[in-house]
């Protein structure tokens, strides 16, 4: 049998080798850099029109928007064109950094899944054209229970048509949406799918109005966020009672917004902070000052998280 000593001798190492701990290789801790965007549901109720909206938030001086696809056709319908929309945001240095749609890709009727797959590609190859990458999956339309197991593949298969058209889905979950509700719920989704391009798209509201919670959020890497709906709760109605309406400003509720900020910022890469309300109060007042106000209001918070 050869001799430890022997091994030692061969590799040229010295027996001081084996009384140093060997430390694991030092990496640069994880920078997060945060990109702030404007959900237009949180000017929505001021109807002004999706030119109008790119307008506000670039004067407002968000880095991005995030847009309505219904809004988008809307546009089209009234004999506009993509070209045109596109060109407009660039010319307002915007990006579009995400899109809300309601394609019904998760039930399980087989016709009605069909429908909503064909309506999905279609709105991701408006999408493309206007510069935007990804768009929004929520399970709408599913029932409960969900068979997340099948949710899980056709996940995957919405993620293999994102491929083919560049527009990639984030898997979405609403806390007032009792077939798909449950941070839970969305991880063992994107677990079945075992894809690499999986994505989730989480809210404070719908993790505190769902029972979610927030320590889940340690769970996800820097990969599996790209986008994260800002808001905050109230603390004077009932978790169950709670509805998209009740939305305010970040750090006027009582969320945990300072370990939330934390907790992103520790999952490292990328991170685009969306201002998503429906406050009906505010949909009543000026619509920039809206905006200025709840970027001003976003940024504060993560000054007050990390400093």
């Amino acid at each position: 049998m050869t001799s430890r000593r022997k091994i030692i001798k061969t590799l040229g190492i010295g027996p001081a080798f084996f009384l140093v701990p060997q430390l694991p290789e030092v990496t640069k801790d994880l920078e997060t850099n945060f990109r702030y965007c404007l959900n237009t549901s949180t000017i929505r109720g001021q109807n002004p029109g999706i030119l109008k909206y790119v307008e506000i938030a670039s004067k407002a001086g968000y880095d991005g928007i995030e847009l309505w696809i219904e809004d988008i056709k809307s546009y089209l319908e009234e004999g506009n064109s993509v070209k045109k929309l596109s060109k407009h945001i660039q010319d307002h240095q915007l990006r579009v950094e995400n899109a809300i749609g309601f394609a019904p890709w998760m039930v399980e009727d087989g016709a009605q899944q069909k429908a909503g797959f064909a309506q999905m590609k279609e709105e991701m190859e408006i999408l493309a054209d206007l510069g935007c990458s990804r768009v929004a999956a929520p399970g709408i339309g599913a029932k409960a229970p969900v068979d997340l197991f099948r949710a899980g593949q056709s996940y995957k298969d919405l993620l293999d048509l994102g491929r083919v058209t560049g527009v990639m889905p984030q898997l979405e979950f609403w806390g007032a949406f009792t077939p798909f509700h449950h941070l839970g719920q969305t991880l063992m989704v994107a677990a079945i799918a075992n894809d690499p391009d999986a994505r989730l798209l989480p809210d404070v509201y719908h993790l505190f109005r769902g029972g979610s919670g927030f320590e889940g959020l340690k769970m996800l890497n820097g990969n599996m966020v790209e986008i994260f709906h800002m808001n905050d709760y109230p603390a004077d109605i009932p978790r169950e009672k709670q509805e998209d309406k009740d939305r305010i400003y970040p750090g006027d509720g009582i969320a945990p917004l300072d370990q939330i900020i934390k907790d992103i910022r520790n999952m490292g890469g990328q991170k685009v902070l969306s201002l998503e309300l429906f406050n009906p109060g505010y949909w009543k007042q000026d619509p920039l000052s809206v905006a200025k106000t709840g970027l001003r209001k976003m940024k504060e918070q993560v000054r007050l998280a990390l400093g």
